[in-house]
């Protein structure tokens, strides 16, 4: 099914103009009975929760996530501590709920918002467990997010390299999560708004499927954030759709004041 694409336009102090376009959807799969995973992509936030734990748990876990999100962006400002106030009434509600039978229900969470600095803008990006942000930048494809799971630890540690890690046993476990046991705030990076930047966010089911190579490889071959949705989920589930799949594409054109053309003065990750 094709993908809707939306779009904000964002008029800067500055005088330059920012266009987000974006896309987003998400799939059981070819093994799951039930998807667990949840999104939310509403301007200015972007954001994919996997969940997990128990036969509704998950699905529990990442649906209130989203919902008390969805009612953060109502009210208006998204900031780190909207996001934290959010997250700790989700916690709330998972816990509270007659299904949330165990200590393993929770959910990961991961994405971006666009947010004013000034007279400009800026990304920040957030992260609880594996589900993960890209980030592709003149022509270059970064993993913008760092995995709270066992196989990450091992990797950071020497232990394993990237390529073990891959078939590893322990390859699903996560080392934190939004759930029953602890409501810890994610980790946040921020970036310049920059043309021509793409952000691809999604649910370990689509990095299952998918090498970083084959989300650039898809990312090239379709120019539009729906087409783009469309394509990776397509392959993911081509490529045995073993767990569940959710993305989101959100692309950037940024146009600077003074010339009336996109601005591309490249600006480091910090």
């Amino acid at each position: 099914m094709s993908q809707v694409s939306h779009e904000r336009e964002v008029a800067l102090a500055s005088g330059d103009t920012v266009v987000l376009t974006w896309a987003g959807a998400t799939d059981t799969g070819r093994r799951r009975e039930n998807n667990q995973d949840s999104l939310l992509a509403e301007f200015p936030l972007f954001v994919v929760a996997d969940g997990m734990g128990g036969h509704a748990g998950g699905e529990i876990a990442s649906q209130r996530t989203i919902v008390r999100l969805e009612e953060a962006v109502a009210a208006g400002e998204i900031t780190t501590e909207t996001i934290e106030t959010a997250l700790v009434s989700a916690v709330h509600d998972i816990t509270a709920h007659p299904d949330t039978t165990d200590e393993g229900t929770g959910t990961t969470l991961t994405g971006v918002f666009f947010t004013l600095v000034g007279d400009d803008a800026r990304w920040v990006s957030l992260n609880i467990g594996d589900s993960r942000v890209y980030l592709l930048r003149d022509g270059v494809l970064s993993q913008v997010t760092t995995d709270h799971s066992v196989v990450q630890e091992l990797i950071t540690a020497g232990r394993l390299s990237p390529e073990e890690a891959e078939g590893h046993p322990y390859s699903n476990v996560i080392t934190r999560a939004v759930g029953v046991s602890e409501a810890l705030p994610p980790d946040y990076r921020e970036f310049s708004v920059q043309d021509g930047d793409r952000f691809v966010i999604c649910s370990d089911g689509l990095t299952k499927e998918l090498t970083d190579y084959g989300i650039q490889h898809f990312l090239g071959l379709n120019p539009t954030a729906g087409a783009a949705v469309d394509a990776m989920l397509a392959a993911a589930l081509e490529n045995g759709g073993r767990d569940n799949v959710t993305v989101i594409v959100v692309d950037v054109h940024r146009t600077s004041a003074d010339e009336g053309s996109s601005s591309t003065a490249p600006i480091a990750v910090e």
